[in-house]
C-alpha cells in the first residue's frame, strides 16, 4: 500500500486535479491520497491558504469580510465548475467559511487554525467528488474522525504519540482515501495546523502509522534541480542524492 501526497500546485485548478486522478489511478497500490489547498494557477496567483490567512486577519481587525471570503469561495466555484461537479459543493463551501467565522472563539491563534484549515480540508472534499465522478471510488476522510491528534500548539502544532495506533486503521476496503493535509485536532476538539507545507508532515505521519510500502510525494515541478530553474531555466536535474 502506498501513500500519496500531492502539493498546492498539483490540485491548484480542474485540470491539475484530473492529472492526479490519472496517477493515482494508474497504480492500485495508491490507497492514501493526502491533498493540499489549491495553490498558484500561475505566477501572479495568490495560493488559497494566503486567501484564508488575509480572510481570517480581516474578520480579526473586525472589518467587512465579505470580499474576502467570496474570493475564496470563487476559486473552489472555478474548480468545481471546470470539473462538472454539483453546484451544491461550493454552496457547503461557503457555509462551511461562514460557520468557522460564526463560531470563533476568544484565542485568536486557534481561530486562525481553523481558517487555514478549511484549505485543505475543503479541497479534499471536492477532489473526493472529482475522483468519484471519474469513476474511481473514493471517500473523505476526517482527520479528526480518522484520529489525527496534535498538540495544542496552534500554528506550529506536532502530533501525538497515541495518533499512530489510531490512525493504522485508516485504509478503506472498496475506497481511496482522500485525507487533509496540514491540520488536525487537538484533545479538547480544537482544530490545530503543522507548520506552512504541513501537508508533508500529514503524509509521513500517515505512511508511518499505515506502514506504507513507500510514500510518494508528488509537486508541480520535473524533478529535484541544481539550482532554481525560476532563475537558471537550464538548471540540470539531480539524478542520483544520497542522503549524505
Amino acid at each position: 500500500m502506498k501513500v500519496v501526497k500531492f502539493g498546492g500546485s498539483s490540485v491548484a485548478n480542474a485540470e491539475q486535479i484530473a492529472k492526479i486522478i490519472d496517477i493515482v489511478t494508474a497504480d492500485a497500490a495508491r490507497r492514501v491520497v493526502v491533498v493540499s489547498a489549491p495553490g498558484k494557477r500561475h505566477g501572479d496567483d495568490t495560493k488559497v491558504t494566503d486567501l484564508l490567512i488575509a480572510l481570517a486577519q480581516t474578520v480579526l481587525e473586525g472589518n467587512d469580510y465579505e470580499t474576502a471570503l467570496l474570493t475564496v469561495v470563487a476559486r473552489y466555484a472555478e474548480i468545481q465548475t471546470d470539473l462538472e461537479l454539483p453546484e451544491d459543493i461550493t454552496a457547503e463551501i461557503e457555509a462551511d467559511l461562514r460557520e468557522r467565522i460564526a463560531q470563533r472563539g476568544a484565542n485568536e491563534a486557534q481561530f486562525m487554525d481553523t481558517m487555514k484549515a478549511s484549505g485543505e480540508d475543503n479541497n479534499a472534499k471536492v477532489i473526493a467528488e472529482a475522483f468519484c465522478k471519474r469513476g474511481a471510488p473514493a471517500v473523505y476522510m476526517n482527520p479528526g474522525d480518522a484520529g489525527m491528534l496534535l498538540s495544542d500548539e496552534f500554528g506550529n502544532a506536532a502530533v501525538l504519540d497515541e495518533s499512530f495506533e489510531k490512525l493504522a486503521a485508516l485504509q478503506h476496503e472498496n475506497c481511496i482515501v482522500i485525507f487533509p493535509g496540514f491540520f488536525g485536532y487537538t484533545q479538547a476538539g480544537e482544530v490545530a495546523t503543522f507548520p506552512r507545507g504541513g501537508s508533508d508532515i500529514t503524509g509521513a505521519i500517515l505512511a508511518a502509522a499505515l506502514k506504507a510500502e513507500v510514500y510518494e510525494n508528488f509537486t508541480g515541478v520535473d524533478s529535484g534541480y541544481a539550482m532554481d530553474p525560476r532563475i537558471v531555466p537550464t538548471a540540470p536535474a539531480i539524478e542520483l542524492m544520497t542522503y549524505r
